[in-house]
């Protein structure tokens, strides 16, 4: 039978309050209401369905104290992540929330109603207290601890939640199953010994490997339970790693192994992390768990060094284990031995023998470069959807984003450029002059700081849905301010490729070349706040190419921004 849940009783708050259902969605209607973060909207729907038992809301400032410093709540029950409802205080005035007060809560992706919360208090908290407790560090290299810096609202509100609604998902169905609906899974299944697997990467054959020796192990059954809700910045979208996950699945034996996806929003916080993991998939009816190497490890500090010890996860989830109650799979990381043809845990193997490793990062140069990855590695079929979400360089989009003076020539040079891709082929080049995106897009804009600020990141948001879709785009626009520019280029290169060039054509060459006469004007004072005469232009300290165009033919930077988009891979064939 399924394993217990965590204080015994699982708190589906969908089956609780569906007598009341009705009336809760009309009440729902009435009350003011929040917009839930993504965090929130991850952690709601585990607390609905009970994945987050014993818990039936955000956490008051009691429990919230309790679990920060001592990794229990106050009754005593072990729970070692903070679970919170964080809002704007000053929000939070307009909604005229006090202690008692019932807000709805609402899904962000459609605003339908989801809970009704009875605030219990309204509190602030010690962020650097939490993050040093918490995860073990201040660093923000730690991604919890740059979300609790830069993300988390000012003001905490705990209380209880009744259900509403259950989110809408519109993905993978099919496997998105509930605590109660694994659990019945389960006893259809005849399944009595189930070991969770925990894992936010693809999996390659060293996972299939390690799960089939915990099922051996343990005279078990698996379930594969992927998070598909918040997992660390860079990773590998969910899409793309459910396909792997179900292409994978045939490869276990008939009857061993069940996929389900987990909703959860990982705080990446090593050691704590995973007893909260343990006490989830207890909670999800496992009787088994799997710890492995650096389990929800987020990787290297500011000075280059590991935050967590590569099997300090697994000593914690040890120290637990009998309160647990769910009997943890500890492995070390496993390696291909070529000469046999067989996978074994790193610690097992015979001094001298010949080891095999592809490690994340190089795995990520090979898909990028289109470098052979070997089938001792993992499957021909993860592998082809892996390259399908990861293309090589050549058929990735770029931007070329030229900033500049009016009158620069860093428009003669993105037309140029524009001729020279389009001779090269292969992708679609798309042009976004300044003038062009200012008489189609932000034609209503002015020329203060924050208006021009609205044009670059229009540009920006533009330019990256391009470069998205594998084409070259070509901005050429003033761009005046660097905070802008860095905001394009976060935005661009979570996309594809981008280049910032700095056309530097002095002032008074720029005035020479101005056939409209528009510096004229900005001397005479006809024009106010003109960028070069009035307004200042903030030349980048970080351009990956600085061009004057009196000193230099159009033809040449062409030619080096070419350059430049043929070293990284961009173009030419290799």
């Amino acid at each position: 039978m399924a394993n217990s849940p965590h204080g015994g009783v699982l708190k589906d708050l969908y089956i609780r309050d569906e007598p009341l259902k009705a009336a809760l969605q009309a009440e729902a209607e009435t009350l003011p209401h929040v917009v839930l973060t993504e965090r929130q909207l991850c952690d709601l729907e585990l607390i609905l369905n009970g994945g987050f038992s014993p818990l039936q809301g955000f956490h008051t400032q009691a429990e919230y104290t309790s679990v920060v410093n001592t990794s229990r709540l106050p009754s005593g029950a072990l729970w070692t992540i903070p679970i919170y409802l964080d809002i704007d205080r000053t929000h939070l005035d307009t909604l005229g929330a006090v202690p008692g007060s019932r807000l709805t809560l609402r899904d962000p992706r459609d605003d339908q109603p989801l809970a009704i919360i009875t605030i219990s208090d309204i509190y602030t908290v010690d962020r650097t207290q939490e993050a040093l407790q918490v995860y073990g560090t201040d660093d923000e290299a730690h991604p919890a601890v740059h979300y609790l810096r830069h993300n988390t609202r000012d003001t905490l509100v705990g209380g209880d939640v009744q259900a509403v609604n259950a989110p809408q998902h519109y993905d993978y169905v099919a496997i998105r199953r509930s605590p109660n609906e694994v659990r019945a899974l389960f006893k259809k299944l005849n399944w009595t010994r189930v070991v969770a697997f925990q894992t936010r990467n693809p999996m390659h054959r060293a996972h299939r490997e390690l799960t089939v020796r915990a099922a051996r192990m343990r005279h078990a059954n698996v379930l594969i339970q992927p998070v598909v809700g918040l997992t660390k910045p860079g990773d590998i979208d969910h899409f793309t790693r459910v396909r792997v996950y179900q292409a994978i699945m045939p490869k276990y034996p008939n009857g061993m192994a069940q996929l389900s996806l987990l909703p959860l929003a990982m705080r990446m916080g090593g050691p704590r992390e995973a007893v909260w993991h343990a006490i989830i998939r207890k909670n999800f009816g496992a009787t088994h768990f799997i710890v492995g190497r650096d389990h929800a490890g987020p990787g290297s500090n500011s000075q280059g060094a590991d935050f967590y010890g590569p099997y300090e996860a697994q000593d914690l989830v040890l120290k637990y284990r009998d309160e647990l109650d769910i009997e943890v799979v500890p492995f070390q990381m496993l390696t291909y031995l070529p000469d046999t043809d067989e996978y074994q845990p790193i610690n097992e193997v015979a001094e001298g023998v010949r080891t095999l490793n592809i490690s994340g990062t190089e795995l990520r140069r090979r898909l990028k470069t289109g470098a052979p990855i070997p089938e001792w590695f993992s499957y021909p079929e993860v592998v082809r959807i892996l390259r399908e979400a990861n293309p090589p360089r050549d058929q990735q989009g770029f931007t070329v984003f030229l900033t500049g003076l009016h009158a620069s020539g860093k428009e003669s040079i993105a037309r140029a450029l524009q001729v020279a891709l389009n001779q090269e082929g292969g992708r679609s080049v798309s042009l976004l002059l300044g003038e062009t995106i200012r008489q189609e897009l932000s034609s209503e804009l002015g020329y203060t700081k924050r208006e021009r600020d609205i044009n670059v990141a229009r540009i920006g948001f533009v330019a990256a849905e391009l470069t998205r879709s594998g084409a070259a785009c070509i901005a050429a626009p003033i761009a005046p301010y660097d905070e802008a520019r860095l905001q394009v280029k976060k935005l661009v290169a979570r996309a594809g490729g981008f280049y910032l060039v700095h056309v530097a054509t002095p002032l008074e060459a720029c005035i020479k070349n101005d056939r409209a006469g528009v510096y004229a004007r900005a001397i005479a004072g006809d024009i106010k706040g003109f960028t070069g005469i009035d307004d200042i232009y903030e030349p980048p300290t970080n351009a990956d190419l600085v061009a004057d165009v009196t000193k230099t033919s159009i033809s040449q930077i062409v030619h080096e921004i070419i350059l430049l988009l043929e070293r990284d891979g961009y173009i030419g064939d290799r």
